[in-house]
């Protein structure tokens, strides 16, 4: 099971406003797009990103972001499951519109996994947040940039500024499969490793070795119950068929 992490960083709209509170948009002078996205492939060391600066397009229209997002969309295209914070409200979504805006056919179909999502379901923490998050969790913050000023001089063309940039993309990341390894385990829905990898009695959520925990009954079935060596998932299936 081919498991990508990502995270898009995106410029802002440019618009003319008359207040500053609650404005509504007089005239929009420019649309957001996507400027950078860091991503990783579960079980691989390294975190890698791009940015607009990446590719010869950047020089002549430096807001262009379709050779970006033509990466990206390669990428997913290539994923059985896709995990990122608030990605079916933001980073999937909004990847998408770039995919149709630029002519790209639906990439192959992908599960999807929110972190945001199973942070809200299986738990109530004060912010689910993803910097709050790694901080509660113990396992990191998030990179300080100084604010909304690093976007701005990433659309000014400061390359020590794209940077930066990157590097607090890849920080993301980073902590995006952290908090979601340590939640992994309580997934009751997650996509079903056993499917892809051709098992049985492997751990549906990672695909771990299992032990034997009794039985359960429902009102029509009969069930062993199991409990990953690895991440602690518990499971069950019929005593017959493939773990779910």
């Amino acid at each position: 099971m081919k498991i990508l992490l990502f995270d898009i960083e995106t410029a802002p709209n440019l618009a003319y406003v008359w207040r500053l509170y609650e404005a509504n948009a007089i005239d929009v002078k420019s649309n957001w797009y996507m400027i950078s996205f860091a991503y990783k492939w579960l079980g691989e060391k390294r975190i890698k990103a791009y940015s607009l600066p990446d590719f010869d397009l950047y020089k002549k229209q430096p807001e262009n972001d379709r050779e970006l997002c033509y990466k990206l969309w390669e990428l997913m295209g290539e994923a059985d499951v896709v995990i990122a914070h608030n990605s079916q409200a933001f980073d999937v979504k909004k990847s998408q519109g770039k995919f149709l805006q630029h002519g790209f056919p639906p990439p192959k179909p992908f599960k999807q996994v929110d972190t945001l999502k199973v942070a809200r379901k299986y738990f109530k923490f004060d912010s689910n947040k993803l910097d709050n998050l790694a901080k509660y969790l113990g396992i990191g913050e998030k990179m300080q940039t100084g604010g909304k000023k690093l976007w701005l001089d990433c659309m000014n063309g400061d390359l020590k500024a794209w940077a930066k940039m990157v590097k607090y993309n890849k920080k993301d990341v980073d902590l995006l499969e952290k908090v979601y390894l340590r939640m992994r385990p309580w997934i009751d829905n997650h996509p079903n490793s056993n499917l892809y990898n051709k098992t049985c009695e492997k751990c549906p959520n990672c695909g771990g070795d299992t032990t034997k925990q009794g039985l359960k009954h429902n009102r029509a079935t009969t069930l062993q119950q199991y409990k990953c060596k690895e991440c602690g998932a518990w499971s069950s299936k019929p005593l017959k068929g493939i773990i779910r």
